[in-house]
């Protein structure tokens, strides 16, 4: 799941050197910390939302498929 969101992420944004992806293990759910280099946050959360919120989505119909949950946040 980690590369998943580390290939989607670093195609959408201009530095994907600076993408960094880390797992951690919550109470109810894998949460996932996606951080970018601050140019870049904007393309990441899209227009009104709708980027961070599809990958999102993908994320969690990924997650579900394999009996778990997951949540995507972004650090700045």
């Amino acid at each position: 799941m980690k590369e998943l969101i580390a290939f989607v992420v670093r195609n959408l944004v201009d530095e994907p050197e600076a993408v960094t992806v880390r797992e951690v293990a919550g109470d109810k759910a894998e949460i996932y910390e996606v951080r970018v280099a601050p140019p870049d946050q904007g393309k990441l959360i899209g227009k009104h939302g709708r980027t961070i919120r599809s990958l999102r989505s993908l994320v969690g119909v990924r997650a579900s498929r394999e009996g778990k949950r997951a949540q995507v946040e972004v650090l700045d």
